[in-house]
């Protein structure tokens, strides 16, 4: 079993079925297995051999889907790029990696002529106009190539490395064999989230493990893949509309985006029958807000991160309502562990605690990543007897459901007391007048460290502190409030899946010395 699997099992069943949808563009599945043999064949032919990492720095499209697909068909590795960093920092990971050949489209034609020159890389341009001169014409590679067979990479070979979004320090390169891929795929397969004859919307970023986790499942199992460029909610809604799209896997931050928008009260989205969403937490109030803008689609939650390729855990549509959402508080949770994964909560010295009791989340199982790419102490801190140690805090109870609190290293610790930043957060979002909201751990002489929030009113609304203090004492224990709050209008930091990168907030904190905080007691 490795990446290109499925495409091999999809050419014998259904080659006439539809492959891929971009835009005007529709291929079928023999058309794509011909353009990824040749692919690979140019890609040959450039002198990439078995091993080699090819770099992709491109927006959603068809051709990154062919890409994944034949980058492995050549035996290469893929090392999709974050198309939100800095060129200093794409810079970085080119050398790290030692990448011999640079993707680029349009958006990123001139940062790839750049770094082709820096980092001394081939360069090849995927788009439907003139590239950067010099380059090499994605298009007129697959034309000017013979099909190759598939290399047959193994089980155990590098597929790819995939950067960590840094949330909290600098970003290392996550090495994913094909195994780990397969099998996560499997395991989303077998937990029913993509079933046979779906068709899958690439919306969240195609460089990122988050749509990976519904993209690779749907190449292994020979569903559609609908494409949009880059997240727009009204584009989403008339490409579901259009394309009859029946899953997409999206992040809370685009849930957000999609039942603000006004064309959310009228789109026809009846053929979406199952929304996947992951990558951050999600707070309650706008959960029901787009379950009940959605009532035909079902709502799933999964857990996981791109050291675990990156499913780990699920909690399915039936526990988002009723019984379970009401009196066993089932949204909070994050899921059981997914078919193919176990899971347990561990203490500091890695032994597994009680039902109830905090810990880190540590997961088990072939999704779990091979190390990070030149990096063996930091791998052997992460993976300990085969279990991945997430940094994530959280209990589970006795069912087995996982109920998440924190980034351990996010943990508030305020008068001795842990404060669970998540758990302020889902209490401030459930404010009428509040859009977002973020909350992190500032200094404290008196007591070590207190609660600070941000939050973002909803458009037309009016907030103070006060207000958001006063709401959360009603709801929370008194040292669990935010101490001061900024209320602000600009949007939060993000990362490249959608994750508020706290450091920024802790930046921005610390720098502004100005009295625009509001203090609240």
């Amino acid at each position: 079993m490795n990446v290109t699997q499925g495409l091999r099992r999809v050419l014998q069943t259904s080659p006439t079925g539809i492959a891929t949808v971009d835009g005007e563009r529709r291929r079928t599945w023999r058309e794509i297995g011909d353009r990824v043999a040749r692919l690979a064949g140019g890609l040959q032919q450039l002198g990439i051999q078995r091993g080699d990492r090819v770099a992709v720095l491109m927006l959603n499209s068809d051709r990154y889907l062919e890409l994944y697909l034949g980058i492995a068909w050549a035996g290469a590795v893929i090392v999709p790029t974050n198309i939100r960093w800095s060129r200093a920092e794409i810079e970085d990971s080119l050398h790290d990696c030692r990448a011999s050949t640079l993707v680029v489209d349009k958006a990123f034609a001139e940062m790839g002529d750049e770094l082709a020159r820096a980092v001394a890389l081939k360069l090849v341009y995927a788009d439907d106009d003139a590239g950067p001169a010099g380059a090499l014409d994605y298009e007129q590679l697959i034309a000017a190539s013979q099909p190759v067979a598939d290399a047959m990479a193994s089980r155990e070979e590098l597929a790819g490395i995939f950067y960590t979004g840094g949330t909290t320090g600098r970003s290392k390169g996550v090495m994913l064999s094909h195994a780990n891929i397969v099998s996560n795929a499997l395991h989303v397969l077998s937990e029913g989230l993509l079933p046979e004859g779906s068709i899958y919307l690439n919306a969240a970023p195609m460089f990122h493990l988050a749509n990976g986790c519904g993209m690779f499942a749907s190449l292994i199992g020979g569903g559609s893949n609908v494409v949009v460029r880059m997240f727009n909610p009204e584009l989403v809604m008339k490409t579901i509309e259009k394309e009859k799209v029946t899953v997409t896997l999206i992040v809370p931050t685009m849930i957000q985006m999609l039942t603000d928008h006004p064309l959310f009260r009228t789109a026809d989205l009846t053929s979406l029958k199952r929304i996947l969403y992951g990558a951050s937490p999600i707070n309650e109030a706008l959960l029901n807000r787009a379950m009940a803008g959605l009532p035909g689609t079902a709502f799933h939650q999964l857990y996981g991160m791109t050291e675990l390729s990156p499913l780990a855990t699920h909690l399915p549509w039936d526990q988002h309502t009723g019984e379970a959402a009401t009196r066993k508080n089932r949204q909070r949770a994050c899921g059981r562990a997914a078919v193919g994964c176990e899971v347990r909560i561990v203490d500091a010295d890695h032994k597994p605690v009680g039902t109830g009791v905090v810990g880190e989340v540590a997961v088990r199982g072939q999704n779990v990543m091979m190390g990070y790419w030149e990096r063996p102490e930091e791998t052997a801190k992460a993976i300990i007897d085969g279990w991945m140690h997430t940094g994530d805090g959280g209990y589970m109870d006795e069912e087995g459901y996982v109920y998440l609190v924190d980034r351990v290293k996010d943990m508030i610790i305020s008068g001795g007391e842990n404060v669970y930043s998540m758990e302020v957060e889902n209490t401030i979002a459930q404010h009428p007048a509040v859009s977002q909201c973020a909350v992190i751990g500032i200094p404290s002489e008196q007591w070590g460290e207190t609660v600070h929030a941000f939050v973002i009113p909803k458009e037309g609304a009016q907030v103070n502190a006060a207000e958001i203090v006063a709401f959360c004492k009603d709801r929370i224990a008194h040292y669990k409030c935010p101490r001061s709050i900024d209320i602000r209008t600009e949007p939060f930091p993000l990362s490249g899946a959608g994750k508020v990168l706290k450091r920024e907030l802790r930046r921005l904190h610390a720098e502004d010395s100005t009295p625009a905080t509001a203090k609240a007691g």
